[in-house]
């Protein structure tokens, strides 16, 4: 069932959105070579804890941390870890979720560490592009594959490929609701877009081919052909007018550069 919210859980909604985003901000801060995934999972508990919020993704299945910290070749759901060093060169992506008063915030980014290849560069920038093409099509009326289809189309115009096995979802009272929001297919299918409705919407893109597989530790997701991967996402909401884009950052990542 696909659950539409009202205005007051909306402004909810945004408490918790704003929240991920402030913490994606200053996670970005933190970014530099030396620093560790843990030192970054810390910052994130840190200063969920601190604003009254829970971390939504910690025991979340079993899942260990309060952040997804995903380097290079790691497309989701890498776990951090004091022995993963950051150095020059490396992409890293940044997973944050949280749940604030009832209601949940989900956003990733994905990040150079000091100077990248071209390669890096053009994937994380086709990427991002991905999305907000993608949210450009959070309209009512329109209908859930539209989004994944923008994100197909522009990623695919650069040489890159979309990861097929994890998708986007709806999100509101629990972390993951209906519906799923594939990044690929054909416009015009699957349920129309209402009012109310709040989607997580997060391109995985690969620079190589499409096929991931899942490590031994039962989350790390990496691309087969060991290919970097960028990850983006937001939470969006279907409005009257235009999205509204809940995790929206009042200073962009990107500030730091």
């Amino acid at each position: 069932m696909i659950v539409c919210r009202s205005a007051a859980e909306l402004d909810l909604m945004r408490d918790a959105g704003r929240l991920v985003g402030e913490v994606l901000t200053e996670l970005a801060a933190l970014v530099r070579p030396g620093v560790t995934t843990a030192d970054l999972d810390e910052a994130a508990e840190r200063r969920i804890l601190a604003a009254g919020a829970v971390p939504a993704f910690k025991g979340y299945h079993g899942y260990p941390a309060t952040i997804c910290a995903s380097i290079n070749d790691e497309v989701i759901h890498g776990i951090p870890s004091g022995r993963r060093v950051l150095q020059a060169g490396d992409v890293i992506s940044l997973d944050v979720g949280a749940s604030l008063d009832g209601y949940f915030g989900d956003s990733a980014v994905t990040l150079p560490v000091g100077p990248v290849s071209e390669e890096a560069a053009s994937l994380l920038r086709a990427t991002e592009e991905s999305l907000y093409k993608a949210i450009a099509c959070v309209r009512p009326g329109g209908r859930v594959s539209d989004i994944g289809h923008a994100v197909q189309q522009h990623v695919e115009a650069f040489g890159f490929s979309v990861v097929r096995e994890f998708v986007g979802h709806g999100i509101g009272q629990r972390m993951h609701e209906e519906p799923q929001i594939p990044n690929y297919g054909e416009p015009g299918h699957g349920p129309r877009l209402t009012e109310g409705m709040v989607l997580a919407i997060e391109p995985m893109v690969n620079a190589g081919k499409a096929a991931v597989k899942v490590l031994a530790d039962g989350w790390t997701a990496v691309t087969r052909d060991g290919s970097l991967s960028a990850h983006f996402e937001h939470t969006v909401a279907v409005t009257s007018g235009e999205p509204w884009i809940l995790t929206a950052r009042t200073v962009p990542v990107a500030a730091k550069k």
